[in-house]
């Protein structure tokens, strides 16, 4: 059926059941009207017939079937008050005048009447198997002695009697309401129909159904707020990217406790698209776009890649870049080495090829035995190495200072060493590079449970209002890339800080001074 066909079929049965209630509603206010109309009638008949002289002087001597003057009267009252009956007995409850000849002498029926007690009483009493409305009177002779009762009462109407008197009444009252139901249900209909853009509910009903396997069945993340920052929709791989709980729908960001940066890359204007954000220990692509309905903002819906292997990727690549690079210097530095050697032996200068092989060759042990001599782990050593020369080609000195001193540790703190520094190194080349003296210290110390690096640069250092915003990430101080790929570093290296239980500040010396500790042991492992 169409929604209009459900919405009249539905308003037709409560019509119905309203039509049944007032039907029986109106039967009972009918027999409710029936006992007080009839109850005073029959109640004044009986007053009347008992307080007349004749009944009072022959009631105490009479006997049934004898004399004629008491049924006269009891007639006489009964047909002038319309009830069913009107009936004298004796105080022993002897019928001495009944409509019906074959009551005469038989017990009158009292049901729960008081009129033996001297008071007149009006009720239901059942007789010979229907039920009566009757007022019983008790008839006082001139010495205050009850010598009988009248007994004056019509039979209730049968429920057919009195459906048939509120037919008409309920007709009307049927006519009207199916009327009126019939018009508020296609009005409603109509206007449902606007809403749901004239789809009928097996359609929405399936709309929902294909929603929801396409947002469950794409890889990508997808979450819809409305204006109040709570969550309409978050598929499987969005709950998993922001870990969230299943009954998330419905709750607002504050209540999930999301962090401060992560729920304001949420709910803020995103100007460019791919905006990165770190969520945990996964590196996100995030893209957010308002939802506009009639030109008013409705809410927002934000899309999320993860990025994380590909982020792994890059930095593969770029280790790879660095170590071209350090090659290409390397490779630029012995070009010029190997000249300077053909030029001293086509002069004949051979004692001076000789001293100056020596001091190349010095030169190069000086650095390498310089690094491993204090930094016995062979990639963070292999790392500063490379990074010596990369910065030589870019007028940097880099040194190692001379009390720093690391063993060799595990791999996974040789891992998160190299991260660290490799990330501040990098921060301050970039920071010192095209300034005068440009200068880069490096310091390692091992702690019984931690190691501490100390990174000095000799740059401008880092402007005080954004010593909390460097390490938020995405921010970033260097002009853009174009690749979305800045402002990542430093917020890692804090992340892989605090996973090994450690921390990353900054301060001003002369130039900007990164301190890193990290735990030997991983609270995580």
């Amino acid at each position: 059926m169409s929604l209009a066909g459900q919405l009249l079929g539905l308003q037709l049965l409560i019509v119905l059941a309203v039509l049944l209630g007032v039907i029986a509603i109106s039967l009972a206010q009918s027999t409710q009207t029936f006992e007080r109309v009839e109850g005073r009638r029959a109640l004044s008949a009986a007053e009347s017939l008992a307080a007349m002289p004749v009944v009072r002087s022959l009631l105490p001597t009479a006997e049934p079937r004898q004399g004629s003057a008491l049924p006269s009267v009891a007639e006489s009252a009964r047909t002038v008050s319309g009830s069913s009956f009107a009936i004298l007995a004796k105080p022993d409850l002897t019928i001495l005048t009944s409509p019906d000849n074959s009551k005469l002498g038989t017990p009158l029926a009292l049901g729960s009447s008081a009129v033996r007690e001297g008071r007149a009483w009006t009720g239901a009493v059942s007789m010979e198997g229907s039920t009566s409305l009757v007022a019983h009177v008790p008839v006082i002779d001139d010495g205050g002695t009850m010598v009988g009762i009248v007994a004056v009462g019509r039979q209730y109407p049968s429920v057919l009697e009195r459906l048939g008197e509120a037919i008409p009444n309920l007709l009307t009252y049927l006519g009207v309401s199916l009327a009126l139901g019939a018009a508020c249900s296609l009005l409603l209909s109509r206007r449902i129909k606007r809403q749901t853009f004239g789809l009928e509910p097996g359609e929405i009903a399936g709309l929902v159904e294909h929603r929801e396997a396409i947002l469950h069945g794409v890889k990508e993340g997808v979450i819809a707020l409305d204006p109040h920052e709570r969550i309409t929709v978050a598929n499987k791989s969005a709950r998993e990217f922001l870990e969230l709980p299943e009954d998330c729908l419905g709750r607002t960001l504050e209540e999930m406790a999301m962090q401060k940066q992560l729920r304001e890359d949420l709910t803020t204007e995103q100007p460019d698209p791919d905006r990165l954000v770190l969520v945990g220990e996964r590196l996100v692509v995030l893209n957010r776009k308002p939802m506009r309905s009639h030109g008013r903002v409705i809410g927002s819906v934000t899309t999320l890649r993860d990025r994380t292997e590909l982020s792994s990727l890059e930095k593969e690549l770029g280790a790879t870049r660095t170590t071209t690079d350090a090659l290409r210097a390397q490779t630029h530095e012995f070009a010029n080495q190997l000249h300077t050697i053909s030029g001293l032996i086509q002069l004949g200068e051979y004692e001076e090829v000789v001293s100056f092989v020596s001091g190349v060759s010095l030169s190069r042990n000086r650095l390498s035995d310089d690094v491993t001599s204090r930094v016995h782990d062979p990639a963070l050593a292999a790392l500063l190495i490379a990074k010596t020369s990369l910065a030589g080609e870019r007028v940097v000195t880099l040194q190692l200072d001379e009390d720093s001193h690391l063993g060799r540790v595990d791999e996974q703190l040789s891992r998160d060493l190299t991260t660290v520094v490799g990330n501040l190194v990098d921060n301050a080349m970039d920071a010192v590079t095209g300034t005068p003296e440009a200068t880069v210290r490096v310091r390692l110390t091992e702690e019984a449970d931690h190691v501490l690096v100390t990174v000095r640069d000799s740059g401008p250092g880092v402007a005080p209002e954004q010593m909390d915003d460097i390490f938020r990430r995405g921010f970033t101080t260097k002009a853009a890339s174009g690749d979305g790929g800045r402002g990542f570093g430093l917020p890692l290296t804090r992340l892989v800080c605090l996973r090994r239980g450690g921390e990353v500040g900054v301060h001003n010396d002369n130039g900007a001074v990164f301190t890193a500790r990290l735990q030997k042991r991983s609270p995580l492992a």
